[in-house]
């Protein structure tokens, strides 16, 4: 009976099969490989054929790891499918790149079981460091990380500990920067799509939108429509703003806490033919590329998501590097409001 490999992966050519096709030791590949300049042109060549031929792909990571050099890094984010973090991760893999580390990304779902597993996995593929944008609850699986050696940096959240460094946004000042603006505009009953308070970036968000309020002279209670939805996304929008809608005394303008959430709402007042921003204004958070993007362009608070991974990277580098001279920061950036026809009509 005849019998096929397909489907089946071939092995890998190893540095073994090519000291052989080309006549010499492994010592010498390894020397080519390595410091080709302590091999004859000729011989160089002749091991060069071989890795051609057979396809060779040296193994970086076994190589590092029998040398102690791998250098990686983990990072932690609430859901990586959002823009946010995904522009965020981005900046993280920039800074990383300029020093040869590598990147492990994860999402924790906003769960912190699944955070503390993340974080025993990486620890057993030996991670030097984690930046981490913490779930809702305690962070004790990540002091625990630190106490055995891990370097630790807070991302997109502030850290309440004189030796752990965090980079994060004032998320207070984000919020309080577009009720202002809709507030301007003359809304005076106002919806807030919001997440749960457990988590740092929506309770923050909340505490602007009390605090522009009491600023404007309103009465969160006669002025404010508090929405909460279990997941941060534009499903949880669109069923945030259904609920909203169904107010006796609905708002004219509505906040999210994010935009995918304010991606969930527009499509809900599409559905319920809701123009925008003449019956509903809406204003999202973080700025993330689509929201420029929409049929009706999202007024949005920008967030440098870029820097903010850029900085955790080079803060845990650093770490990494000065040791005991390193001096922990908590490094605050701030916001920006960006108007869009979602908001404004003369935008």
């Amino acid at each position: 009976m005849a019998t096929t490999t397909r489907g089946r992966a071939e092995r890998r050519p190893s540095i073994t099969d090519v000291a052989k096709r080309a006549g010499v030791s492994v010592g010498t590949v390894s020397n080519v490989l390595n410091r080709p300049d302590q091999v004859t042109p000729a011989t160089r060549d002749r091991v060069q054929a071989a890795i051609d031929e057979l396809q060779f792909v040296r193994n970086a990571s076994a190589r590092q790891l029998r040398a102690g050099t791998i250098q990686t890094v983990g990072a932690i984010v609430l859901d990586i499918a959002n823009p946010f973090f995904t522009e965020v991760a981005r900046g993280v893999e920039d800074r990383l790149a300029a020093e040869d580390y590598t990147l492990m990304l994860s999402s924790s779902d906003e769960d912190p079981e699944r955070e503390s597993r993340y974080l025993r996995l990486f620890e057993e593929h030996g991670v030097q460091g984690v930046m981490v944008t913490p779930s809702a609850g305690s962070i004790d699986a990540l002091l625990a990380a630190r106490d055995r050696g891990v370097d630790v940096v807070l991302l997109d959240a502030t850290s309440p500990f004189d030796d752990i460094s965090s980079v994060a946004v004032d998320d207070v000042r984000g919020a309080a920067l577009a009720i202002e603006h809709l507030v301007a505009l003359g809304h005076r009953r106002i919806a807030f799509v919001n997440g749960p308070l457990s988590i740092r970036q929506c309770a923050d968000r909340r505490a602007g939108v009390l605090q522009a309020l009491h600023a404007a002279g309103l009465d969160p209670e006669r002025a404010l429509v508090e929405v909460t939805i279990g997941s941060l996304n534009a499903d949880g929008g669109e069923e945030g703003v259904a609920r909203v809608l169904d107010q006796s005394d609905r708002p004219t303008a509505v906040f999210c806490v994010n935009d995918l959430a304010a991606l969930g709402v527009l499509r809900g007042l599409r559905a319920r033919d809701v123009a925008v921003p003449a019956e509903m204004a809406v204003v999202g958070y973080d700025d993330v590329t689509f929201a420029s993007m929409l049929t009706v362009p999202l007024t949005s608070v920008r967030q440098p998501t870029h820097q903010l991974g850029w900085t955790a990277a080079d803060l845990l580098l650093r770490q990494r590097t000065e040791g005991e001279r390193f001096q922990h920061q908590r490094v605050q950036f701030q916001p920006e409001l960006v108007v869009r026809g979602s908001s404004d009509p003369n935008a």
